[in-house]
């Protein structure tokens, strides 16, 4: 479809892999996905062993188990992003193929370990949480349907990316798992504003979910619980929240010192939903900035490589991929911060998880396949040369 509008583009295929690799990725993004891991580790060696401890493990059993996992996860994005976006699109397909069989199957053979969720499989040597396989694949999949409407002739993608979209929020908020539901949901409303979207519409799917909050509240004791600690005007000073917002205001702009932090010996989650509260006590203000930072570069350098990008298909995937990646970020540390209400939702790549881990690496790989420089020319090229 591409070469049809624009005209053939020429390519240097017979350049070997990873130079081609090498010279046509990010550099800057994955550097500070890189640097993101390094971080994880650095706040790992803090807030795990009081967990070890607890459960009697050896001090750094879970920053082990973490480097193990980061290990994984950045051996999968390395991979991923070396394929070509066609190649992506299959394995991607039937990624989430599996990742939704997994889904469904999860009210018969999941469990909720103790915290009133069913979201993971007991694997004995770890667990599964299926869902963080599934966004990526899904992005991917509604992004190819979105793409594919936009043709001659095609087909109603459009449609069916929303009707696909409401079946794995509806399994999603059986668990419950609103947080999941709302990232999908999220994804797929930019991937569809980016289609070209009219704005009313996505004001009456605002609507929407706000009305479908509103019967979670009345309906979920366990949403309606999270909501109204958010809303209360007083922090239990007992409650992971505040542990959280006692830390991040004892650690100030420099924080307490490295190993002196108090709420990882508090926090059940320290090392996972509630990592930047650690962050924050142990190093400060300075440290949850540079990370803020890191995914904000991130951010901003995917979008502008899309920008750039000719192929609808790669744009919308690209873009929804680094969507769902900013706003996770943001609303991990909207939550320990007191900005937004409990969501159980980790700090991409650093916070301590199997499946956040591995999961995040073959979304970035994704999202570094789609972001490659190719030799096709600028859109604003395009538009010049026709207006000559």
């Amino acid at each position: 479809m591409t070469e049809m509008v624009y005209g053939a583009v020429p390519a240097r295929d017979g350049d070997p892999v990873l130079p081609r690799w090498w010279r046509t990725i990010d550099k800057w993004s994955m550097s500070c996905i890189l640097i993101l891991f390094g971080i994880g580790i650095l706040l790992g060696l803090a807030a795990s062993p009081p967990l070890a401890e607890k459960n009697g493990f050896q001090p750094f059993h879970y920053v082990e188990r973490q480097a193990v996992y980061g290990f994984l996860a950045l051996m999968a994005m390395f991979l991923t992003s070396m394929m070509s976006p066609q190649l992506v699109r299959r394995l991607a397909v039937i990624g989430f193929l599996g990742a939704f069989a997994a889904l469904v199957m999860l009210p018969v053979f999941g469990t909720d370990f103790g915290k009133g969720a069913v979201r993971w499989y007991s694997l004995g040597f770890g667990s599964l949480q299926p869902s963080e396989f599934l966004k990526p694949g899904f992005v991917v999949v509604a992004a190819w349907l979105m793409a594919a409407s936009q043709e001659i002739n095609g087909p109603p993608g459009k449609s069916w990316s929303f009707l696909l979209a409401l079946v794995i929020v509806a399994f999603l908020a059986m668990q419950p798992d609103f947080g999941q539901a709302c990232l999908v949901l999220f994804g797929w409303g930019v991937m569809y504003f980016v289609a070209g979207a009219p704005i009313v519409l996505l004001v009456g799917m605002a609507v929407c979910v706000v009305a479908v909050g509103s019967f979670a509240y009345s309906n979920s004791e366990h949403f309606a619980r999270r909501i109204d600690g958010f809303l209360s005007p007083d922090v239990d000073p007992n409650t992971q929240l505040g542990f959280a917002t006692n830390a991040i205001r004892e650690g100030g702009f420099f924080g307490v010192g490295v190993g002196e932090g108090e709420v990882k010996w508090s926090l059940p989650d320290a090392h996972t939903d509630f990592i930047i509260a650690v962050a924050a006590e142990e190093y400060g203000l300075i440290l949850v900035l540079c990370i803020i930072a890191l995914y904000t570069l991130i951010v901003l350098r995917s979008l502008s490589r899309l920008m750039r990008e000719r192929d609808p298909f790669i744009r919308l995937a690209g873009t929804g991929l680094v969507a769902i990646f900013g706003v996770q970020a943001m609303i991990n540390i909207g939550v320990a911060v007191r900005l937004l209400p409990a969501k159980g939702m980790t700090l991409p790549f650093v916070s301590y998880g199997g499946s956040s881990l591995i999961a995040g690496g073959i979304a970035v790989g994704m999202l570094f396949a789609f972001t490659r420089s190719r030799p096709q020319g600028e859109i604003r090229d395009i538009l010049r040369g026709r207006g000559r």
